[in-house]
C-alpha cells in the first residue's frame, strides 16, 4: 500500500507503521509529472504488503516555467524541508543536463548537499542517470563521461554477479537508457563498486556501493512506462522542427517495430527537406503505442521489492530480521545481513 504526499507533510517515521520514502523529483517539465505517476506505480507494485509513504521534493535550483513551479509548489516540498526529515529511503532522479561539467549546474550546490545527507540519514538511497553520476562524482570524484551520441533505447542487460537486491531477476532483462553521459565500469570498480548489471551496448547499468548507508545507481529507466521514450522522442523531433535543435533526432534503439520504423523514417526524409511543425501530425503515435511492450515492468518491480524489503527489515528489526518478512510477501532480503 503506498501514499503519496508532500514532503512538507507532518509524519515522523520513527512513529508510524510505514516506511517512508523521499522522491527528488529533478525531470524536466515535460516530464515531471509522468515521472511523479511512473514511481508511484511502480512502488506501489513493489510494496505488495508492505505500507510505504512516499513524499515528494524538489530542487529549488533547477529552472522551470509557471506551470511547473505552480504544480510544485502545490503539490511538492522545496529540498530546504528534506534536511530535518525523518526517511527510511531516498529516490533522486536525473534531469537535462545542460552543462558540460556537473559542477557547473546552477543545482550542484543542493544536490551535492543532498549526496552527502542521503549518507548520513538513509538506510539507503537510489539515484537515475544524471542523479548516479552526480553522486559517484560527489562520493568519489570520478567525473563522467560525455558519448559521441546520445544512448537512447532498449537495451539488453545480464547480470553481472549475484547480489540481494536482484533476488528473483533473471539472468537478462532490457531496460531503457536515455542519456548523453556515461560512467565507466572501469572507473567503477577501481573505486570499490559494486556492478550488478552490464550492458554489451550501454555499460554499467545497475551498480553499488555500501557506506553508512546502501547507495544503489541506475543508469537506465526500469521505472519508464512502455511509451516514455516515444514521447521523449516525439518530443525531440517537435524541437528539431521548431528549430531549437540542430540535427534530427535519432530514433530509440530496439524499440519500434519495422513498420512504425519505416513511418518515421519517412517522417525524417520529409523533416530533413523542409523543416515545419506541422510535419509532426504524421508522427505514427497511434501504431507505435499499440505496439510497445514494456517486458522490462517484471524486473523493475522485482528490483524495487527488494528494496522495500531492505528498508522494512532495517527499520523494524535491525540487522537480523526475523523469517516472518520472507512470508508477508516478498522474499527475506539479505542486505541487511
Amino acid at each position: 500500500m503506498l501514499t503519496c504526499t508532500s514532503g512538507g507533510s507532518e509524519q515522523d517515521s520513527d512513529h508510524t507503521d510505514s516506511v517512508v520514502v523521499g522522491l527528488v523529483n529533478n525531470m524536466p517539465d515535460a516530464a515531471l509529472r509522468t515521472t511523479e505517476r511512473q514511481f508511484c506505480q511502480l512502488l506501489s507494485e513493489a510494496a505488495r504488503n508492505c505500507a510505504v509513504s512516499l513524499k515528494l521534493f524538489f530542487l529549488p535550483e533547477i529552472h522551470r516555467g509557471h506551470e511547473a513551479q505552480t504544480y510544485l509548489r502545490g503539490h511538492y516540498a522545496g529540498i530546504g524541508d528534506l534536511w530535518g526529515a525523518h526517511l527510511d529511503g531516498l529516490i533522486v532522479t536525473g534531469t537535462e543536463p545542460r552543462a558540460a561539467v556537473l559542477s557547473d549546474e546552477p543545482y550542484w550546490p543542493g544536490l551535492a548537499k543532498l549526496v552527502d545527507w542521503a549518507e548520513d540519514h538513509t538506510t539507503s538511497s537510489i539515484w537515475s542517470c544524471l542523479a548516479a553520476q552526480a553522486a559517484v562524482l560527489r562520493r568519489d570524484g570520478i567525473s563522467r563521461r560525455r558519448l559521441p551520441e546520445k544512448l537512447f533505447g532498449v537495451f539488453d542487460c545480464t547480470k553481472a554477479t549475484e547480489h540481494p537486491i536482484l533476488a528473483g531477476a533473471p539472468p537478462r532483462w532490457r531496460v531503457p537508457h536515455s542519456r548523453w553521459n556515461d560512467l565507466t565500469e572501469e572507473t567503477l570498480a577501481e573505486k570499490g563498486y559494486s556492478i550488478l548489471s552490464r550492458s554489451d551496448a550501454a555499460g554499467a547499468d545497475l551498480f553499488a556501493k555500501r557506506g553508512n548507508s546502501l547507495f544503489v545507481f541506475l543508469q537506465g529507466h526500469p521505472e519508464y512506462d512502455g511509451d516514455a521514450l516515444l514521447h521523449e522522442y516525439r518530443r525531440n523531433v517537435q524541437r528539431f522542427l521548431a528549430d531549437q535543435k540542430d540535427g534530427y533526432p535519432e530514433m530509440p534503439r530496439g524499440y519500434f517495430d519495422g513498420q512504425t520504423a519505416a513511418a518515421l523514417a519517412a517522417l525524417k526524409a520529409r523533416a530533413l527537406r523542409h523543416r515545419d511543425t506541422d510535419l509532426l501530425r504524421g508522427f505514427p503515435v497511434v501504431p507505435a503505442e499499440r505496439i510497445i511492450e514494456c517486458d522490462w515492468r517484471h524486473y523493475a518491480i522485482q528490483l524495487y521489492a527488494n528494496w522495500l524489503s531492505f528498508l522494512v527489515e532495517r527499520k523494524y528489526f535491525g540487522r537480523r530480521p526475523p523469517a516472518s518478512i520472507g512470508s508477508a510477501g516478498r522474499p527475506r532480503s539479505a542486505l541487511a545481513q
